[in-house]
């Protein structure tokens, strides 16, 4: 059937006719069964029914363990990562790296495990409890802090290891803890803490209270803080860089979302977060 005589148009109403018979063709096809469905990407509202789909498809909660220095960085992307999945909720648990494994290896519903360092993470994949590879995702490294005012005159590292000086570390099995001592060997001083913690964020707490005359803590820490502390540089030759890897639990429910939140962590967006918070590049 000849849906239209070209010969009887001009050229550029010819090509609107055609247009047209070309869509009144591909519509009765439709109709009919025998063409294609618009379904496909360049359909009209694909990419808002994949987003719907993809959406629908991440539910569910998961359970983020992670180290305590990662707190405000975590709580940021936890929240975005629950904006982009409207039906999935993100529950996070800080501590001190070794504290946290403790946790995983004695059975804590974890999906993913976010470390300070490597060595905790090697405890988790040695139990058979690290579902991939682990991933590097940032680094950090130590600051001396001490309270508004500075009351202990204290200027350099060394002066933190005078006699008399309320010194706060973090415990030698958390990752900030074998840092500290790393350094303190790198700069030939013998450290007298009058407490050691078992997570960052304590020893920063005890600075901030005016419990302690000063504390070694992350460059991180010292960034949240703000104005609660004076930041003293180490100036080390070669300071302990903190390795941050991430991984999900080999007995995660929701693997899905596990790898979701961890390919948010080490992508742009997340990256962006944690080197605004002052992390160093993996």
């Amino acid at each position: 059937m000849t849906l239209f005589n070209k010969s009887a148009y001009p050229k550029r109403q010819q090509l609107r006719l055609g247009a047209f018979a070309a869509g009144t063709l591909v519509l009765a096809m439709s109709l009919s069964g025998c063409g294609p469905a618009a379904t496909g990407p360049g359909a009209p509202g694909a990419e808002a029914n994949t987003t719907r789909t993809a959406a629908a498809e991440l539910s569910g909660t998961l359970n983020v363990y992670a180290a305590a220095s990662l707190k405000t960085t975590f709580t940021v992307l936890a929240n975005e990562f629950e904006a982009e999945n409207p039906q999935v909720k993100v529950s996070l648990s800080f501590d001190g790296s070794s504290t946290l494994v403790t946790q995983i290896t004695q059975g804590a519903p974890a999906d993913v495990f976010a470390s300070a360092d490597n060595a905790n993470m090697k405890k988790l994949s040695d139990a058979g409890l690290a579902k991939d590879s682990p991933v590097a995702f940032a680094s950090n490294v130590l600051t001396l802090v001490v309270p508004p005012g500075n009351p202990a005159n204290i200027t350099s590292f060394a002066d933190a290891a005078k006699p008399g000086v309320k010194l706060v570390v973090c415990a030698p099995q958390v990752p900030c803890g074998a840092a500290t001592k790393a350094d303190a060997a790198g700069a030939g001083l013998t450290l007298s803490p009058v407490s050691e913690e078992l997570s960052v964020t304590s020893v920063l707490g005890k600075v901030t209270s005016g419990e302690a005359d000063a504390g070694l803590v992350y460059v991180t820490d010292a960034t949240t803080a703000g104005d609660k502390v004076i930041s003293i540089p180490l100036d080390l030759a070669n300071p302990t860089v903190n390795q941050y890897p991430i991984a999900a639990v080999s007995t995660t429910k929701v693997p899905e979302l596990a790898q979701g939140f961890i390919a948010l962590v080490t992508g742009t967006e997340g990256q962006k977060v944690l080197q605004n918070a002052g992390f160093g590049a993996p």
